[in-house]
Order: C-alpha cells, then structure tokens, then sequence
C-alpha cells in the first residue's frame, strides 16, 4: 500500500479514490462532448477536427471513441459508431434498417415537411450554400433534411471549391421543370432576398465567435 492509500479524510475516504472520482467525470464529461458532435454532425468528423472543437488531446479521443463503440455494441444501443480511416461516424444500428428506411420512405413519398420548405427556400434564394451556412439560418441541425431532399431529386451537391472536404447544395433541374421555371432567378423576389444580407450576417457573426472561442465547448 503506498502513501496514497494510506491518506485518509474524514470518513474514512481516500485520497486515491477522490482522484479516480474526479478524473471519472471528467471522462464521461468529455465522452458526453463527442457524443454530442458526432450526432448533431450527421457527417464523417475528422480526429483532428473534433480534437480543435471539443480542446481534447487526439490520444484522449482515441481512448474515449474506442471505450464509445464497445459500450454501443455491448448495450446495442441504437447507435453505433464508424471508423475509417482518421475519421469518425455515428450512424444507425444495420438490424434498424428496415424501421430506418420506413421512416425514410415516408419523408421523401409525403409533402414537403415545414423543415423541408425552409431548407429548399434558403438553397433555392442562397445556393450554392454549404450546410453549415444554412444551418446558421435555421439554427437546428439539417442532415437529415438535406437528405430527404437529395433523395427527392430537388437539390443537387456539388464539390465545395474552397474545401475539398465539404459539399455546396444547390436548387437541381427537376425543381425547376416542377415549378415550369427557366432558372431560380424567376423565383418571386429573387433578386430582392437572394442579397439580403441578414443571411451574410449571420454568418459572419458565427466566424467570429468560432474564431475567439465563444461558440466552442468548454470543459
């Protein structure tokens, strides 16, 4: 027993176990972090992205993604998560697939959800805009949305000319031939909204609070 063990605190408690309690939740403080980005994500994230946003050294997320994807398989979560590469993704369970794909199904043989409208609006007035941008518009996550909308045939991805890593989304030929339109500028107003510059704002707002650290995590 070495002295650690030997110091004790009122009660009886020691020193060690008060240290392994600290660092426990710390642990499950940080795990809890990337948990949180890889869901809202919807999209493969890099070591060394989640490392910048989240403050956590790459080694520490190596340990904590690791111990993730074996409680995940080991409780069968609906969850689980990928790895390839350097990258990391959260993605559903394959014996879901098939309740997974009726929800699916049913998004892209409905009308348009209320999500869906804001989405095809601001690519329709905005695009080609990142995700991440109309994400700043409408303030909640929109993987899934885009998706639908992919499925759908009425929004196209292009390569992002300014980071090979990301994709711009734009209005795709068979929304226009839906709407008997010869290009989105015959959209009502669309000279007026497509410069309005709330949107660029916002935005710009958004890039500077990432650049000083305001919208990042805080452990």
């Amino acid at each position: 027993m070495d002295r650690a063990d030997r110091i004790k605190f009122g009660g009886g408690i020691s020193w060690r176990l008060i240290l392994s309690t600290i660092n426990k939740f710390f642990m499950e403080k940080e795990k809890s972090i990337l948990e949180s980005l890889l869901f809202v994500s919807g999209e493969p994230l890099s070591l060394e992205k989640i490392s910048k946003i989240s403050k956590i050294k790459k080694e520490d997320l190596l340990t904590y993604l690791g111990e993730l994807q074996e409680e995940y398989l080991r409780e069968k979560r609906g969850m689980i998560i990928l790895e390839k590469g350097k990258s990391f993704q959260m993605v559903t369970r394959p014996e879901n697939s098939e309740f997974v794909s009726s929800l699916v199904k049913g998004e892209i043989a409905g009308d348009l959800s209320q999500a869906a409208l804001e989405v095809i609006s601001i690519v329709a007035y905005r695009g080609p805009v990142s995700r991440a941008d109309i994400e700043v518009v409408r303030g909640v996550n929109c993987s899934f949305t885009l998706r639908s909308l992919l499925m759908r045939g009425l929004l196209e991805r292009v390569e992002n000319p300014n980071n090979s890593r990301t994709f711009l989304y734009e209005i795709s030929f068979d929304f226009l031939k839906k709407l008997g339109l010869k290009s989105v500028k015959e959209l009502p107003d669309w000279e007026k909204i497509s410069k309005d510059k709330r949107a660029e704002d916002a935005k710009n707002l958004k890039e500077k609070k990432d650049e000083s650290g305001e919208n990042q995590i805080n452990l």
